[in-house]
């Protein structure tokens, strides 16, 4: 089992370092397009997908739906939208979330979109080997505490 509940440590990141983490990924990428479009991995890597995508000047943006998590529980993958047709085998197309985490989401993806050129803004060990770009590495037993994750109704420390 994954998710809070088995982390040791809890990174709680703001939205300006998601921003700033999402630049700069986009700036590590440009050199490796040109890119025909961003499939981002909804819901985690809508935000970094729209950051990346201004930074590229992309504006096809497509997605595939992936669920792992129920709350903060890991369970198996459901695939709610599969990848367009028109993405192909994902050639030339970036694929962005926000996390590789167990490496589940991430295998998923990769079996809809093989050739796509996969970012994630963390990764962790467990999913290091499905991701070709990445801003931080961090350890499996650390949760990651985005900001679009969070009840807005709640107070933040960040």
């Amino acid at each position: 089992m994954g998710g809070l509940a088995a982390a040791n440590k809890v990174h709680s990141t703001s939205w300006h370092e998601m921003h700033r983490e999402a630049t700069d990924l986009g700036l590590r990428l440009k050199p490796l397009g040109p890119w025909a479009g961003i499939c981002a991995i909804s819901r985690g890597g809508l935000v970094p997908a729209a950051v990346i995508a201004r930074v590229l000047d992309i504006r096809s943006v497509e997605t595939i739906c992936l669920a792992s998590y129920d709350g903060r529980v890991k369970g198996p993958i459901s695939v709610l939208k599969a990848a367009p047709a028109a993405l192909g085998d994902g050639a030339g197309w970036l694929l962005i979330d926000d996390v590789a985490d167990s490496g589940a989401t991430a295998e998923a993806a990769r079996r809809m979109l093989p050739r796509a050129h996969y970012a994630t803004l963390y990764v962790k060990p467990a999913g290091r080997s499905f991701v070709d770009s990445f801003v931080r590495e961090v350890a499996q037993d650390v949760w990651i505490d985005f900001p679009w994750d969070r009840d807005p109704a709640k107070p933040s420390s960040t």
